[in-house]
């Protein structure tokens, strides 16, 4: 759905509208019991059975955007409840990050497989020959599947000439790659906190816009208004998210106008990462280890931590470009803030580290940031081109794209060691990087340089953004072309990184 205009598209932006602009005008936040009102006006629901349970859903996404946790169904509390503690600029969210909300859930079937109204009630009754279980039969003409016999191997469905069988799986369940979605008593879905990575596609998946992250908004422009040095460091995936005007010497004007002090692309800190990934890797593999795996996406990280422990030394300590940069900005600007602002709804919890809390201190995603842009009524059509983002290099903006991160430590390694063979293997979707993981640990990439990225597509797909995919993926290639350099060597910053470790 990402990339789809949408009626849940519309309430999220507007739900990040308002907070932010509530932000901005004073930072009153008992104004919050208001915003369902706002956000939900009229008195007739849009999709839901009741207004009045439109708006509770729009309350709970208000509190969410604030970084605030969902309010319990069984007592009574005020919508901002907890607000005051919340709405101030050194304020982090608590875990859990991703979060659903109970009422908005459908109750989704869980997976089964489903005669429909294609079923021709023909002679052949393949369906019925090949079931292992004997749980089709035909009733009322149609055939009818045992859901207590069923053991979903799918073979009625490959054997109906009619393709009337189909299978049906909670979409949430089914983008999750770590199998962290549960079912409550009433067959809501629920997150098992213990498995999930927040990497967010749950998010992106729920047609009913139930599942939910928790943000930083109202804190990044209190910061702001109370007259902080804001620095925003931006990943490369920004470019082209926000319409085909938002060149990026308009981004760096627009993010003036939200207050921000300056830019700085996170390619700037991916260069780095190249750099010292590639020593790490010709240091240890294979003298020291098997394999070494990129340190990048924090999704990757947190499913090997979880479900590979013994192989989560592999993972290089590399910092992140996202750490590198900020690093970068503490180093240059003593006491300024730094705001990552990404695709990705992991790297919040990547942020809340105790060991990186000091160089991140605010998250946003490109979604969050739109919301932003909407207070202030930026409109990239209409305001001036300011300065441009020149210091990344296109190995460092390649980063947002799936195989970006491996490609540039390997082409730095054939220029610092051409006689070496670098062998590299990617995965990307946490399903496809339990398997790369599941190899690897077997033994069959050894010597590897191994690639995970927890969203299909790479950064670009993170839960966070606002474009298609594929057409995300074609605008970073455009300005990875226009970057001046093409070597992390040729960085102004090359050898800056060791020392920000």
């Amino acid at each position: 759905m990402r990339g789809i205009p949408s009626l849940i598209t519309d309430i999220r932006k507007k739900v990040f509208t308002e907070v932010a602009r509530m932000a901005y005008n004073g930072g009153d936040y008992t104004q919050a019991e208001d915003l369902p009102y706002v956000i939900v006006p009229g008195d007739s629901p849009l999709h839901r059975e009741s207004i009045f349970l439109e708006r509770a859903i729009a309350g709970e996404r208000v509190r969410l955007a604030m970084g605030l946790s969902i309010r319990p169904v069984q007592t009574r509390s005020l919508m901002t409840e907890g607000m005051d503690q919340a709405a101030i600029a050194a304020q982090y969210y608590e875990p859990p990050l991703i979060n659903i909300i109970p009422y908005a859930c459908h109750a989704c079937p869980p997976k089964q497989y489903r005669v429909t109204e294609n079923c021709q009630n023909c002679l052949a009754a393949s369906c019925q020959q090949v079931c292992p279980k004997g749980a089709i039969s035909f009733v009322n003409g149609k055939s009818r599947i045992d859901p207590e016999k069923c053991i979903k191997c799918g073979k009625c469905a490959h054997a109906c000439p009619y393709n009337a069988i189909i299978y049906m799986e909670r979409p949430c369940a089914a983008a999750c790659g770590m199998d962290a979605i549960d079912k409550d008593d009433q067959g809501r879905a629920v997150i098992n906190q213990n498995r999930c990575v927040a990497c967010g596609q749950c998010l992106v998946s729920c047609p009913f816009g139930a599942i939910v992250d928790k943000g930083q908004i109202f804190q990044v422009i209190r910061s702001i208004m109370q007259g902080d040095q804001v620095v925003a460091i931006v990943a490369p995936a920004f470019i082209g998210q926000f319409g085909k005007s938002s060149t990026p010497e308009k981004f760096t004007t627009a993010m003036k106008m939200l207050g921000f002090d300056r830019v700085v692309e996170v390619a700037v800190g991916a260069d780095m990462c190249t750099i010292e990934e590639a020593k790490d890797f010709l240091e240890k593999v294979p003298q020291e280890q098997d394999f070494m795996a990129t340190s990048c996406c924090p999704a990757w990280h947190a499913m090997v931590e979880k479900l590979f422990p013994a192989q989560y030394k592999n993972i290089s300590m590399t910092l992140t470009p996202m750490v590198f940069t900020a690093r970068l900005m503490k180093k240059k600007y003593p006491g300024c803030k730094v705001v990552f602002v990404g695709p990705c709804a992991a790297k919040k919890l990547e942020a809340i580290r105790a060991n990186i809390r000091s160089d991140v201190d605010f998250v946003l995603t490109f979604e969050e940031l739109q919301g932003m842009f909407e207070a202030k009524d930026v409109d990239f059509a209409e305001i001036p081109e300011g300065e441009s983002m020149r210091e990344g290099t296109a190995a460092g903006r390649g980063f947002a794209v799936s195989g970006g991160v491996a490609g540039a430590v390997e082409d730095l390694i054939h220029q610092t060691h051409p006689e070496l063979e670098v062998k590299t293997a990617r995965a990307e979707g946490l399903r496809e990087c339990r398997k790369l993981m599941t190899m690897a640990k077997a033994g069959k990439y050894k010597g590897y340089l191994l690639e995970g990225m927890a969203c299909p597509g790479g950064c670009v797909a993170g839960a966070g953004t606002l474009l298609p995919v594929e057409l995300a993926a074609t605008v970073v290639g455009r300005y990875q072309k226009e970057a001046d350099n093409t070597s992390p060597l040729d960085s102004a910053y090359r050898d800056v990184g060791e020392e920000l470790d």
